[in-house]
């Protein structure tokens, strides 16, 4: 099954699952977003997912386009911008690498719990500084898997279900990833939770829309730095070495490793 396939399939069930196992940071994160983008004119979120957040930020800016690549994602996206009567959103099916959007079209940019699932981190942060103006804003906070113990166990359980996720953060790594591909971070902190969110605010500045980015920026985790392409990938039908990811790592191999031999970020 392809990561999209696994949003059509969890689309509708999307919302009750992440707030009963995930939710703690995510009241949070939407106030965050919504005063990162307090009075700007035009704001474009992707992966939107169902409009947890969308609702939110359409509270304080004039208008915002919500986007997601999965139809079912969108479908329930549409319903809640119709029930909550948010007349200053509009819903649209893209895919972040290909966003149908003239260049510098946003004041702002959301992308909230997205960049750990992108195969490809550089392109997904030149597709939206695209279409950012320059000096435009990117908020993008986004699960850190690898911020604590707890987080780094349960991560790698969700894996073993088929959960799709391409890259696994601290708030360390995820800023360097960021700045490293152009980005002016102006806040970075850490939201507690199962799976701790990191919120990281910036700006491309002017200067930032000719850079080049001349190969994948480091990913560096607690235990070691590696290029986002040996990252290890632990989609339900990724392959690594040879090998599953289920193959490689079974839930009493990463509670022994973690617990008993005490491998694990700190």
């Amino acid at each position: 099954m392809s990561d999209k396939d696994y949003w059509e399939r969890h689309a509708s069930k999307y919302d009750a699952s992440v707030k009963w196992t995930l939710g703690k940071p995510l009241s949070r994160i939407s106030d965050l977003c919504a005063e990162a983008v307090r009075g700007k004119q035009r704001v474009l979120e992707v992966a939107a997912g169902t409009g947890i957040v969308t609702s939110v930020i359409a509270k304080t800016c004039d208008s915002v386009v919500a986007t997601d690549y999965a139809e079912a994602m969108v479908e329930v996206l549409a319903r809640r911008i119709r029930d909550e009567g948010l007349d200053n959103v509009q819903s649209e099916q893209a895919d972040i690498y290909a966003l149908p959007y003239p260049d510098g079209e946003f004041d702002a940019v959301v992308a909230a719990n997205v960049l750990h699932l992108v195969p490809d981190f550089p392109a997904a942060i030149d597709a939206l500084r695209r279409v950012t103006k320059p000096g435009g804003k990117l908020v993008a906070p986004t699960f850190c898997h690898d911020q604590t113990r707890i987080s780094w166990l349960a991560s790698r359980l969700f894996a073993v279900t088929g959960f799709p996720s391409n890259r696994r953060f601290t708030l360390q790594s995820l800023r360097k990833a960021l700045e490293d591909s152009g980005m002016r971070v102006n806040r970075a902190e850490v939201l507690p939770g199962l799976l701790p969110i990191g919120f990281v605010e910036g700006i491309f500045p002017a200067d930032a829309a000719n850079v080049v980015l001349c190969g994948k920026p480091s990913f560096p985790n607690s235990r070691s730095s590696m290029p986002a392409s040996s990252f290890p990938v632990f989609t339900g039908n990724a392959v690594n070495g040879g090998r599953t990811f289920a193959q490689r790592e079974s839930p009493l191999d990463i509670a022994s490793s973690l617990f008993c031999a005490g491998i694990g970020p700190y």
